[in-house]
This record gives C-alpha cells, structure tokens and sequence, in this order.
C-alpha cells in the first residue's frame, strides 16, 4: 500500500457492529466483562480505547512502524521515551531543538541524574566525542526546530548501533509524508502529533511509533502505567487529520517554496533558513532524506533589528502571531519570546536564535496571499 493511500486506510478495518466506515469515537471509561477478567478486549480506557487504537494503527502504519502510542501531547510522548532510561544514563542531543524539549531534558530529568550532552549534529560524527559506556540514548531533531538544521539520520544510524544506543527521532517538521526515520535506522520516531497530523490547530496529543516488539512492550507498559493517555474525541479528530496528510502536506511545500524565494531576495531580510536552497550547509541530505523541503521557514532581519521583527509579525495579518505549527492556516512566532522563551539567551545565539529571528510556518492558503502579506508586514 503506498503512503497516499495509508493515510486514509493504512490499520484500518470498519466497525464490526455496524460497518461505519469511521472509527466511532468510544467515549467510554470501561468496559462490562461477563465475568473476572472477562472482556472483549477492553477493560478500561487509560490502558485501551478502540478509537485511540484506530490511530495507533494508523501511525504505525504511515511511519512504517509495527506498533504506535497516542498520548496527551508531544512532550508526554518525549517524557515516556526517558523513562526508559535510569539515574546515571546519558543522553546526547541535537543542541537546536524544541525549548520545549530543552526545559523537559534540564529541568525536569537532569534533577533525576540523568545527563544531556547537547551537540551540533549537522556534521554525525560530532557525536562520537560524546558516547561512551552510560550513554543510552540519542534525541534527534531534523529539520530543527528554528534553525532548520539537517542531520543525516542514516549516519547518526550506525553510530547509534555501533555502540548499541536508542535512536530517537523528533519528525514533527517533516512528517512521514516527507521523512521515515524508521526506514533509516531510527528506533523511536515522535511526533507532535497536534501540528502536520492534525494538521487543523484543534487539538493537543503526542505520538511514538517503533518496529520492535521489545521495545514497544515497554513503552506500553510506561503509557499505562503513567496514565498520559489522549482522549477518543482527540483520537478521532486526529484520525481524521492523518486522512488528508499527503494533499495538505503537498501544498505546505509548494507555499513553502515560494514564501523562501520570496524572502531570500528581499533586500530587507538577512537570512532564511530552508532546507530547499542548494546553499542550505546539508541541502544535498535533506535531498536524500526527504521527499521534500516542508512549509517551515526561519528568516532574520538585516542586521539582526530586533524592533523590525517585533514590528514585521505584528504587522503580519493572514500570518496569524501564535504558538505552534502545522495547521492549515499559516502562523508566525519569535522563538525568542515564545517556543525557545525557555532556553537561556546565550544558549539560544549560541545556535542562531537570535532576537530578531522570525519562525513561519506556511498553511495551505493562495501563495498570491501570502507573499502580499508578508510584502505589506516587511514593506
């Protein structure tokens, strides 16, 4: 079954009570048993939902992955895949990332003894300095979340393997539409899954897809057993979502081209960051890795004018001034003062976020619109 096609039947099967063709949303806590332990497969709703299970088949399915885990949001997903570590383990990470991420790593698990190497991955083999014997996992984010950084997860792959540590893959940005992690050597792929696979800016959840039974086995047993479950009504919304991923993630792209041109030769804009242009330092990975470059782009004003930026998204009327990202409506951010608000100042421009940076994430509106909305917000 090819990806287009998963999207709307991939895991799927008709109700068996009365063939809806959607799964139907099963608001239910529990489930009657005829007698102790005896059930139809169901016995309460933190540890089993039909309609949450529809969409784990379903991001299995599109990931091309063996198992998938719903959860109530990414960082839920995230929090579950450290607990698999213990006090003493090591985590080497992409050192530009969500600040999101970045606050759960430093100030939440790094207060349980687990260390976090944070490292520019753009080059694999910057990692290598930062294995040894604790290191138990390595987090990945790519394309990254600003800066648009590239990592080459095959590469990262066999490091991984060499020294027999996880690899986790943040593939928010691209999605499978775009990038199989799993095909590539990852072990765990995550997702936000309230961004692209939603992809209408009307819920919260997260997502973890694997192929090992092992392994799987054991993220169960932490998603029961620590209970951040989603709910059926955000199970089914995103259900829903994931059935038009390759058409909207198709249009994202397109949009995206012509927004990055746009700004690349805009005599008010420094820097624009996009994996498409041939300039981009690992544009021939993203060429390899993805089956194209996505809707997010990152641009700076000339000469870093902090003002300007502040002046340009609030000038900015179809791009709506809000958190977060994937939706069908185009939205912009200053991960300054927003998304990265959590990671330290000189952290932050330590990897290029500097205060006049401005996030945009294209939604699927006429790119006519668009490029008129930013030419009237940055003059």
């Amino acid at each position: 079954m090819k990806f287009n096609t998963k999207t709307i039947h991939g895991g799927q099967e008709h109700d068996k009570a009365y063939g809806s063709v959607m799964p139907p949303i099963y608001q239910t806590s529990t489930y009657a048993q005829s007698t102790p332990g005896g059930h139809k497969g169901y016995e309460y709703s933190r540890t089993h939902n039909p309609t949450r299970n529809a969409l784990e088949n379903a991001f299995a399915s599109i990931e091309n992955g063996n198992y998938g885990l719903a959860f109530g949001s990414g960082l839920a997903a995230m929090d579950a895949v450290i607990k698999l570590l213990k006090p003493g383990d090591e985590v080497v990470s992409t050192n530009d990332l969500y600040g999101g991420s970045y606050r759960l790593f430093t100030k939440i698990y790094a207060d349980f003894g687990i260390k976090f190497h944070f490292v520019g991955m753009q080059n694999a083999a910057n990692i290598e300095n930062y294995i040894n014997k604790n290191t138990k996992l390595i987090w990945v984010e790519t394309p990254t979340n600003p800066m648009m950084n590239i990592i080459d997860i095959k590469a990262i792959s066999k490091i991984a393997k060499a020294h027999n540590v996880l690899l986790a893959v943040d593939n928010t940005f691209a999605t499978p539409y775009l990038q199989l992690p799993l095909d590539l050597g990852a072990d765990i792929v995550m997702h936000s899954a309230t961004k692209y696979l939603g992809g209408h800016s009307d819920v919260v959840m997260g997502a973890l897809i694997v192929k090992d039974k092992d392994l799987a086995d054991r993220l169960y047993f932490i998603q029961n057993a620590s209970g951040a479950i989603c709910g059926p009504q955000d199970s089914f919304l995103v259900l829903r979502g994931i059935k038009t991923l390759h058409i909207r993630m198709q249009r994202h792209c397109e949009n995206g081209k012509v927004v990055a041109e746009y700004l690349v030769n805009h005599p008010k804009i420094e820097n624009v960051y996009w994996p498409g242009f041939k300039s981009h330092p690992n544009h021939n990975i993203a060429k390899t890795q993805m089956k194209d470059f996505g809707g997010m782009i990152s641009f700076t004003t000339k000469g870093n004018n902090y003002e300007e930026a502040i002046k340009i998204v609030e000038r900015l009327k179809i791009f709506t001034l809000a958190e977060s990202l994937g939706g069908v409506e185009s939205l912009c951010g200053h991960p300054a003062s927003m998304t990265h608000a959590s990671i330290p100042k000189n952290e932050r421009e330590k990897i290029g976020v500097v205060d006049s940076l401005i996030r945009l994430s294209v939604g699927i509106e006429d790119k006519d619109d668009l490029i008129a909305d930013l030419k009237q917000a940055i003059g």
